[in-house]
């Protein structure tokens, strides 16, 4: 079956860096695009960046813009988020999501669009 897990997360100082990563398995890693999420307490989840299936098109919602990176490398099914310039407020627990098919309009911000998901890593950012 499907397995995402994610790592790398933990606390860190303001302004410090994080990288993520989220080890895929049981998919065609190569063949969907894919996305990280982030969900703080008493909020609802939220999109925080998505990567085409070949790694050539990103997108970053706007809270995150300048900060952090998203890649992947299909040859290890493993995708990252390089988190720098760290704020409180991203404090949150992130998530890695897939679709289970590349063959429907790319909605890249829509949890919806997202079948799998990982179980989260929790990031804490402290002021």
């Amino acid at each position: 079956q499907v397995q995402l897990v994610e790592s790398g997360g933990g606390l860190v100082q303001a302004g410090g860096s994080l990288i993520l990563s989220c080890a895929a398995s049981g998919l065609t890693f190569s063949g969907v695009n894919m996305g990280w999420f982030r969900q703080a307490p008493g909020k609802e989840r939220e999109f925080v960046a998505a990567i085409s299936w070949s790694g050539g098109t990103t997108y970053y919602g706007d809270s995150v813009k300048g900060r952090f990176t998203i890649s992947r490398d299909n040859a290890k099914n493993v995708m990252y988020l390089q988190m720098n310039s760290l704020k409180p407020e991203d404090t949150a627990v992130y998530y890695c999501a897939a679709p289970s098919t590349r063959l429907r309009a790319w909605v890249y911000g829509a949890r919806g669009y997202y079948d799998y998901w990982g179980q989260g890593t929790q990031v804490t950012v402290s002021s």
